[in-house]
């Protein structure tokens, strides 16, 4: 893992510290350095949890591509609560939007690596977010653009969804407004008790579809997700929840609000991969932003895993949002 420092930033809030980004680079940029791919990491995800889009025979090649995989801020390995210094550590830690978590990352792109042009920028969940982002802010820069099962706004229901599982781990007692001393278990598993209800959709659990990740039960779905969360901080996860509660890509210097116009602004080519069955990044959004952008095609994945549609567990799924993406490259 590498990092690259951008010291002074002054982020969207007004909040000025040096910000670290870590990253991970698979593959060998090219002469022309022009086979560069984005990956911005997702809720709760760190870069090694992307590379299942990196595997074998799938379409991000790295014996042809060079992949670039950013954790976004606050997921614990970029700056966050859990390992940045006093006055911004923990609870105090400040809001980074998908604009400050772009803007940086295009600092790490053209700065550190040197590069001019990006292939495909392409991201699941959050990593979504900041593709719309990416797209709308630097549509000559980037060829194509990917979101899979995101959106470039969150939507109400969206909100109050991610709102009320933080607000779960908040209340727990062991939390203790964000000022524990060791990890708040409680808190953790509690978030994770209630995201498993939305990880997944209704037709998942109906058709027992956990069955194809070695699960058993729906109380091993509950296990799993609490088990995937506690591997995060607390105040992490309330970090890049707020990112989250805050996603709007219009919502900056560039587009004041102007949803529409930041949807425009996306001229470069775009395949949306919302999830068929995913409970809160909902295809109807997909729908209104595809008809906005110039050059886009709507492509749901036809999947009952809910989100999880575009986490890479389904091989199916996998498979759909391959085919995407080889076009993508072509």
């Amino acid at each position: 893992m590498l990092i690259y420092r951008i010291e002074s930033y002054t982020s969207q809030n007004g909040t000025k510290l040096d910000v670290d980004l870590a990253y991970q680079t698979y593959g060998c940029l090219n002469k022309a350095k022009d086979n560069a791919i984005l990956i911005p990491t997702f809720f709760g995800g760190k870069h090694t949890d992307t590379e299942y889009m990196l595997a074998d025979g799938r379409a991000l090649d790295i014996k042809r591509y060079f992949v670039v995989v950013v954790n976004m801020l606050g997921n614990g390995f970029s700056s966050s609560p859990s390992n940045t210094p006093s006055p911004y550590a923990g609870k105090s830690f400040p809001l980074f939007t998908l604009y400050d978590n772009v803007m940086c990352q295009h600092q790490l792109v053209t700065k550190a690596l040197r590069i001019k042009k990006l292939r495909l920028v392409t991201g699941f969940s959050m990593g979504a977010q900041q593709t719309f982002q990416w797209g709308a802010l630097f549509p000559n820069m980037v060829k194509a653009i990917a979101p899979i099962c995101g959106a470039a706004r969150i939507a109400d229901h969206n909100k109050v969804f991610i709102e009320s599982a933080i607000g779960v781990l908040k209340i727990a007692p062991d939390f203790k407004a964000g000022n524990y001393k060791k990890p708040p278990l409680d808190a953790l598993n509690a978030f994770g008790h209630v995201y498993s209800a939305w990880l997944f959709s209704q037709d998942f659990f109906r058709e027992r579809l956990y069955k194809e990740i070695k699960l058993e039960t729906a109380a091993d779905v509950v296990k799993f997700t609490q088990n995937y969360f506690k591997q995060s901080d607390a105040n992490d996860l309330v970090a890049m929840a707020n990112t989250w509660a805050n996603a709007d890509i219009s919502a900056n210097i560039r587009f004041n609000n102007d949803f529409d116009a930041a949807l425009r602004a996306i001229t470069c080519k775009a395949i949306v991969l919302p999830g068929a069955t995913d409970l809160y990044f909902r295809v109807a959004d997909s729908v209104y932003e595809v008809d906005k952008m110039s050059d886009a095609e709507l492509r749901p994945i036809p999947s009952n895993w809910g989100h999880a549609a575009g986490f890479g567990a389904s091989s199916a799924d996998n498979i759909f949002i391959d085919k995407a993406l080889t076009e993508l490259l072509a």
